[in-house]
């Protein structure tokens, strides 16, 4: 399991990298300078005293710091869960395999545990990590050590719940980014706030641009920000079920090829 959290840290620092190099690039390219044509384009016409009809849009709503800040933590924190989706993965492949020799009136005595563990301490070093495999392992070490169903299935359960409490504590990241992204939509909120009460002399004059436009930075960071925390927090929590789901498959996968057949000797 050591070698798991540099390789993860790692691949954390290059995702966000990526994330920012993508999302700034499509604003510098895009976003902002169709936002600022259209911008202009309306402040051309008001000052010809020409009536324009309200435009809502999508470039004019994304063209902020703020929003480009959310989609960059939200394209971070995707592929933050696209790993673990993956590693999930690997660990429902071990479940589909047939990793100790039991059939029909197989018996496992406590002598027989060395002989078993020796297959899954051949595996390699990456399968060894997952939870099927170590799991197998420490029931069949402990076993063959104290000989104790009683003791096997406890070291299961203590392998299956270590195994949640680090799934849950490896999303802390996940939840940090999806508190943080609406707490930066109401920066942008305070930000055109404030702009807007700048403002408020040319208001009185009868120029309104500034005002609607800072009151348009406001309500679009906080509008995107929702959006995307919806998004974020959801498919969180779809891969919290998922990794809460291959730890039950893992408890009962164990019990049906190896506690059931069990058998101390008296």
């Amino acid at each position: 399991m050591d070698n798991r959290a540099p390789r993860e840290f790692i691949y954390q620092l290059f995702s966000l990298l990526m994330a920012i190099i993508l999302v700034h690039g499509l604003y510098v390219s895009l976003i902002r300078p169709r936002a600022d044509a259209l911008i202009q384009q309306q402040i051309e016409l008001q000052s010809q005293g020409q009536t324009i009809q309200a435009q809502r849009s999508w470039y004019v709503v994304l063209k902020d710091f703020e929003q480009e800040s959310c989609f960059i933590l939200m394209l971070w924190a995707c592929s933050i869960m696209a790993f673990k989706a993956m590693q999930l993965q690997k660990e429902r492949r071990m479940l589909d395999r047939h990793w100790l020799p039991t059939e029909q009136g197989t018996t496992i005595l406590p002598t027989d545990a060395v002989d078993l563990s020796r297959p899954l301490q051949s595996l390699p070093e990456q399968q060894q990590q997952l939870l099927v495999p170590r799991t197998l392992l420490t029931a069949l070490q402990r076993f063959g050590a104290t000989g104790d169903v009683a003791a096997s299935a406890e070291a299961i359960k203590e392998q299956c719940d270590t195994e949640s409490d680090r799934l849950d504590s490896e999303l802390s990241l996940v939840r940090y980014i999806a508190w943080a992204i609406p707490s930066i939509g109401f920066i942008g909120t305070v930000r055109g706030i404030g702009d807007a009460l700048g403002q408020a002399h040319k208001a009185i004059e009868g120029d309104i641009t500034g005002v609607t436009q800072a009151l348009g930075v406001a309500f679009n960071s906080t509008f995107i920000a929702l959006l995307i925390s919806i998004f974020i927090m959801f498919v969180s929590h779809q891969l919290q079920l998922q990794q809460e789901r291959v730890v039950t498959q893992t408890k009962r996968y164990t019990d049906e090829h190896l506690l059931r057949w069990m058998k101390q000797v008296e």
